[in-house]
């Protein structure tokens, strides 16, 4: 109805009865079937004239010359986790194109009566990496509570997927996506619960806390979609000036929204220096280290690998490299490299790796 003839559709997600509330593409009868092609269908008959192409497949399974071939591109993702890759992946097209590398995203995103729309030009405007602490990590429970006493539904599903799915599948890594993955935490976390009278654990609440995901509403996500459209629209027809550069909207008290330019960071790890620091005593253990990357709001990572000059600190994977570098992470910094080193980080959040300088307090 905009004018786009052209579209692909990405999206590696089956629906889930879940998903029915908040949204005018799935029917019941498309649950199970994936969001990506059931979308696409829908659009084919309302808009025949529509030339839409659908990716049932991960964002990051698509190629450098897929990414290339289009104009802008318009991200609905349901993970920091993805939103990262993709921002720092399009930032690095930039880099290595050039003009032809230049591709314009929209962004948007709720969070229950609360939405955001953001325009990001590659290395002109501020990228999401720029705001990544306004975003909380994760919320994470004590090991000690899933572990012997746990008191709410999420407790169980977190003892499931931190204790359980490592013990039954220490070479599978767990996907938040794949319905039989999270048929089977729900098995277990029910089961974990029944002896402390714990009820409440479903596909959807599993899912929720394995993903980190907060329950959409409708009317914030039609609100959100108009937004990202206009601001589309707006980029390729050049009708108005576009969006400098973020838009909130919240409902929950009203409808109320306003516009701001988002500063672009300086210290941006993936659009300014790309260089990070953090300050630590030398007696710290380099798992202390690791657990710093992944809640320090400025890194956020997720499972990050480390190396200084040519010394492998630790590896993540393949299970050979885990089990080898595995002893450093209970050595004291001090004893692994020198203050104020620059270690090597790569993590499954960011498509290239970044330097962090590490000194001691």
């Amino acid at each position: 109805m905009s004018g786009f003839k052209n579209i692909h559709v990405i999206d590696m997600d089956t629906i889930d009865i879940s998903n029915l509330n908040r949204q005018f593409l799935f029917r019941k009868s498309d649950v199970g079937k994936p969001k990506a092609e059931v979308a696409a269908e829908f659009i084919r008959r309302r808009s025949p004239n529509v030339n839409i192409t659908a990716h049932f497949k991960r964002i990051q399974e698509m190629s450098e010359e897929f990414y290339l071939g289009f104009t802008l591109i318009v991200c609905g993702l349901d993970s920091i986790e993805a939103r990262r890759w993709i921002n720092a992946f399009v930032c690095g097209l930039v880099e290595t194109h050039g003009f032809e590398g230049f591709k314009p995203i929209v962004d948007g995103g709720t969070e229950g009566f609360k939405g955001n729309a953001r325009l990001i030009l590659p290395t002109h405007s501020a990228c999401f990496e720029c705001g990544l602490s306004m975003y909380s990590p994760k919320t994470t429970y004590p090991i000690c509570t899933i572990a012997n006493t746990p008191r709410l539904p999420e407790h169980c599903i977190e003892w499931a997927s931190v204790l359980e799915w490592p013990r039954v599948f220490p070479d599978k890594k767990l996907d938040g996506d794949d319905p039989d993955h999270i048929n089977w935490l729900v098995e277990q976390a029910t089961q974990r619960a029944a002896p402390f009278n714990i009820t409440g654990i479903t596909y959807s609440l599993t899912q929720g806390v394995v993903k980190n995901i907060i329950p959409a509403i409708a009317s914030t996500n039609a609100i959100i979609a108009a937004a990202c459209t206009n601001e589309a629209f707006k980029i390729v027809t050049s009708s108005n000036p576009f969006l400098d550069n973020y838009l909130f909207y919240s409902g929950d008290e009203g409808i109320h929204s306003y516009t701001f330019p988002y500063e672009k960071d300086p210290d941006c790890l993936v659009c300014g220096n790309r260089q990070g620091s953090v300050t630590m005593s030398g007696d710290a253990t380099l798992e202390e280290l690791i657990d710093e990357l992944k809640t320090n709001r400025a890194f956020q990572l997720k499972a990050p690998t480390l190396t200084v000059d040519s010394t492998n600190l630790y590896f993540q994977n393949p299970k050979e490299l885990e089990e080898l570098t595995r002893p450093n992470l209970e050595k004291k910094l001090s004893e692994l490299f020198n203050s104020e080193s620059t270690l090597t980080v790569t993590d499954t959040t960011l498509p290239t790796s970044l330097q962090v300088t590490v000194t001691f307090s």
